[in-house]
């Protein structure tokens, strides 16, 4: 796992131990990233479900302004960290050891984000309850991009229930990226 492109090409990034985490294989993330390119100069970015940090990090090195990163799992948080570290851009970044719901409602009237990744443990339900809580919030505007990763197998049928449109899916082999905007 590498930082693909950006100030900090190349550079090797560390994942935690054990199976809590799923890193974004570098092709996925390549893909992803060559979408949100146009949009990431100078942007806001909160990396939900942060694992190893590797997204967030990889949109400081592409020109977001700076990130935020939110994980609960300490093992993961010191991963990620020490990520932060390596790639020196400490100042550009920020960690939030907590669940992603109550960081959400803890940022709320304090941050605003451009772009928003999302990667909650696949088959635990936790999508719902973030894009509800983001939903509700002054964290993302109604041309703030979020983007879930998920199980190809998750149902999408009742995203626009919980105040977002669907404006793009990108779908590979067992997983999915889907774009979402807040309804206005």
């Amino acid at each position: 796992m590498r930082i693909i492109a950006g100030t900090a090409r190349s550079l090797p990034l560390k994942a935690p131990s054990g199976m809590d985490t799923r890193p974004t294989s570098d092709r996925i993330k390549e893909t992803l990233f060559n979408i949100l390119n146009p949009r990431l100069p100078g942007s806001q970015f909160l990396d939900l479900f942060a694992g190893s940090g590797q997204m967030g990090l990889e949109a400081v090195s592409r020109g977001a302004k700076r990130a935020v990163f939110v994980e609960n799992n300490k093992k993961a948080a010191q991963c990620i960290e020490g990520n932060i570290a390596f790639t020196k851009f400490s100042s550009q970044c920020m960690l939030m050891v907590r669940d992603a719901v109550s960081a959400v409602r803890w940022m709320e009237g304090r941050e605003r984000f451009d772009l928003v990744f999302l990667d909650p443990p696949y088959g635990k339900g936790l999508e719902a309850d973030v894009l509800r809580a983001l939903a509700g919030s002054s964290l993302i505007t109604g041309e703030s991009m979020v983007v879930l990763e998920s199980s190809i197998e998750l149902p999408l049928s009742g995203i626009e229930e919980l105040g977002f449109t669907v404006v793009r899916e990108k779908r590979y082999k067992k997983n999915q990226h889907v774009f979402l905007q807040r309804d206005a």
